[in-house]
């Protein structure tokens, strides 16, 4: 399994975040047993989003490495 990106460690993270203060506040619960279940939830949902988040490809070795097959031109800055 690859290991994830920082755009999904943070959108994941964030989610986590939000989420959680925004079920705390609109259930105002006080009990640590809904406390609980909002934190599950929320990590559940954090995670969720996490992993469907595209990871984003950099293309092929040669693309990424800034070189271009053997006959192709690489545009270059001005």
């Amino acid at each position: 399994m690859p290991r994830p990106t920082v755009a999904q460690l943070a959108y994941g993270a964030s989610t986590v975040i939000f989420s959680t203060l925004a079920m705390l506040l609109l259930s105002e619960t006080g009990s640590g047993a809904g406390i609980a279940v909002i934190a599950l939830a929320a990590l559940a949902l954090g995670l969720l989003v996490a992993m469907t988040v595209p990871a984003g490809s950099r293309g092929t070795p040669q693309e990424a490495a800034g070189t271009a097959p053997e006959g192709e031109r690489v545009p270059t800055a001005l």
